[in-house]
């Protein structure tokens, strides 16, 4: 016969027992989570990087890419928006079938300037080293092609851009034809960075099929930070510094999810572009 004491004592080895069971089954599951998220974790970065750069996307029949889609994995954020709201206007949705003829004068100082719900963004153009991009904007501008329209996309993993220049506000838009790539050998683009303050074009363009050359419209992106990037996107312009401030703002206020439509992160600031128009000087 089992004595009082000793059903006792098996009493308590049994739930001592069940105790660590329990511990194992939990720390193996704390694994199997964490293992998953990370695998999670590693193929967005992966794909997001890869959308950025590579991304078609159409209009009209056409592509554009958005490169750096730049789409980069930007980390979802809850900061208040520091923009103000729009101004009331509608964005024009007019198209054309050929790049424009040639107007600017390559050796003249343009500066395209942003006005937008977070502040004024001045860009000194580069019109002798990429004078089809130049002579583009100046002719959408003076349509008022981008006015109204939304910057779609903010990433903040990898590379470091605010994108815009897409009148529908989807990363899906464009102006109807494609303009050359150009100045892909600036100095200024050294180790495969794009420096903080660069102004650049998105394309369609695919490093690894060697495809889709040519192919940029009216999208374009503002690095606020050193981006690690191909020299693939005609650099055309450089932000003033009071420009970087509000870059800077908007990315400080952060990025949503991507949209599951699109992939589109788009930053937690409204920024919209009320009126964007291009000075000689």
């Amino acid at each position: 016969m089992v004595s009082q004491e000793q059903r006792r004592r098996q009493l308590a080895r049994e739930k001592f027992l069940r105790q660590q069971q329990r511990r194992t089954d939990a720390r193996r599951k704390a694994r199997i989570r964490n293992s998953v998220i990370a695998s999670a974790l590693g193929v967005i970065v992966v794909l997001s990087v890869t959308v950025f750069l590579t991304k078609p996307f159409e209009d009209d029949g056409k592509k554009e890419n958005a490169n750096a889609d730049v789409t980069p994995s930007a980390t979802p954020s809850k900061a208040p928006d520091p923009c103000e709201k729009p101004a009331p206007g509608k964005v024009k949705s007019e198209t054309w079938k050929k790049e424009p003829a040639m107007t600017i004068d390559k050796s003249a100082k343009y500066t395209m300037k942003l006005d937008t719900t977070c502040g004024e963004i001045d860009v000194a153009l580069k019109a002798s080293a990429a004078p089809h991009t130049v002579n583009s904007f100046n002719f959408l501008l003076g349509k008022g092609y981008l006015d109204h329209s939304k910057c779609h996309r903010l990433t903040n993993q990898g590379i470091y851009v605010l994108q815009c220049g897409d009148p529908k506000g989807t990363g899906m838009g464009g102006p109807g034809y494609t303009i050359p790539d150009e100045n892909l050998k600036d100095k200024s683009l050294k180790g495969g960075t794009y420096p903080a303050g660069t102004v650049a074009m998105a394309n369609q363009y695919n490093a690894q099929t060697k495809q889709g050359r040519d192919s940029g419209g009216s999208q374009f992106f503002l690095v606020y930070q050193d981006s690690q990037l191909p020299p693939d996107y005609t650099p055309f312009g450089t932000v003033s510094e009071a420009g970087m401030k509000v870059l800077q703002k908007i990315a400080k206020a952060g990025a949503q999810a991507p949209d599951p439509q699109t992939g589109n992160t788009a930053p937690n600031a409204t920024v919209v572009i009320n009126k964007a128009a291009i000075t000689e000087s």
